[in-house]
């Protein structure tokens, strides 16, 4: 097996790198586990002209839209806290025209991504969206939102999305080695999609482990090493939002932004904070520490709560016995390519 690459880098070295002005980014995170400091790391480099992919827009997506960075948003579902009338970046800029939005249904955004995911050009969806205005409704994407075609097999019509094929996926999980083999668990929805679709991978996580870890536990992993392009470690990296066995939702830090982002100015006053006064997680946390104190943010630590091992036990993990030789013939890799040879088989 070919060395693996060694793929540690910090939030600054992989936005840096992998995402560009004008990408299509993906949001990889569904409500929770929000990869909070990747979304802050990108507006600190002012990726400019994005069109973002996200199943559940909350504070990231805000934050995102009120940084002046996304041109396009492919979205099921937005805070706007407080509707057309209420606190959202994404609402004021709906209404000043500077964004552009494409609404889907849970399942059609998540058929778009899982088409990317297995190469796939198209998916096929349920024919009653017709009957609503997401179907009729179209925005940037226009035609290519939904096409009708008729089924090859039986002629009838069915509706189809187009895959999606973001540029770079940025996402948090629980853990990671340091060759990108990401871990996470809890509510999954399009978190595995969103990575697996995308062209480039971002993996933030709360703890780089050993591989051997990742070993053990196989069913948690995601995300593999040759489809991960970078690899961060950002404790409280999703932080107001929760992750499972490590921390709570925070929230009163929540509470916060929403009451800021009622309006352009007190949202800008609350990034200025949070998120440019911040050079990194460290300064995050540092500055919550500061405002709230330490027994807050301990506060929202997960208790313990571990789930029964699997038995991964083999009688051995090699065909090859001590001797080098095949366990089921006896013979060594020397005696398999004679034999090979011997009855036109090998081609080496």
């Amino acid at each position: 097996m070919a060395e693996q690459k060694e793929k540690v880098m910090t939030a600054r070295e992989a936005v840096s790198e992998f995402v560009k002005d004008g990408d299509h980014l993906i949001v990889g995170n569904y409500t929770i586990s929000a990869c909070a400091d990747l979304v802050f790391e990108v507006v600190r480099q002012a990726k400019k002209k994005l069109t973002v992919y996200s199943q559940s827009g909350i504070f990231d997506i805000e934050v995102l839209v009120a940084a002046g960075l996304v041109d396009r948003l492919v979205t099921t579902y937005v805070l706007r806290s407080g509707g057309r009338y209420g606190g959202s970046a994404v609402e004021r800029a709906l209404q000043n025209r500077t964004l552009q939005i494409e609404d889907y249904t849970n399942y059609n955004y998540n058929a778009r991504l899982v088409a990317g995911m297995h190469g796939f050009s198209f998916m096929q969806v349920f024919e009653g969206i017709m009957e609503t205005d997401l179907f009729k409704k179209r925005g940037f994407l226009g035609d290519d939102k939904y096409r009708v075609i008729h089924c090859p097999f039986t002629g009838k019509e069915i509706v189809v999305v187009p895959a999606a094929t973001p540029d770079v996926c940025i996402v948090h999980v629980q853990r990671a080695d340091k060759f990108g083999n990401a871990q996470y668990w809890g509510a999954l929805g399009s978190v595995a999609a969103a990575a697996l679709s995308s062209r480039r991978i971002i993996v933030s996580c709360e703890q780089i482990v050993d591989h051997d870890v990742i070993q053990s536990s196989p069913h948690h992993t995601i995300i593999p090493a040759f489809r991960t392009d970078a690899v961060v470690e950002i404790p409280w990296g999703a932080h107001p939002t929760e992750v499972v066995g490590h921390y709570n939702m925070d929230r009163m830090a929540y509470g916060i932004f929403q009451d800021a982002a009622k309006t352009k100015d007190g949202l800008a006053e609350w990034m200025d904070e949070w998120v440019y006064e911040c050079s990194d997680r460290d300064a995050y946390i540092e500055n919550y520490i500061k405002k709230f104190g330490q027994k807050r943010l301990n506060g929202l630590k997960a208790k313990d709560y571990f789930s029964a091992p699997a038995n991964y036990g083999s009688a051995f993990s090699s065909a090859w016995d001590e001797n080098n030789r095949e366990r089921s013939m006896g013979i060594t890799p020397a005696e398999v390519e004679i034999l090979m040879e011997e009855r036109g088989l090998f081609h080496g």
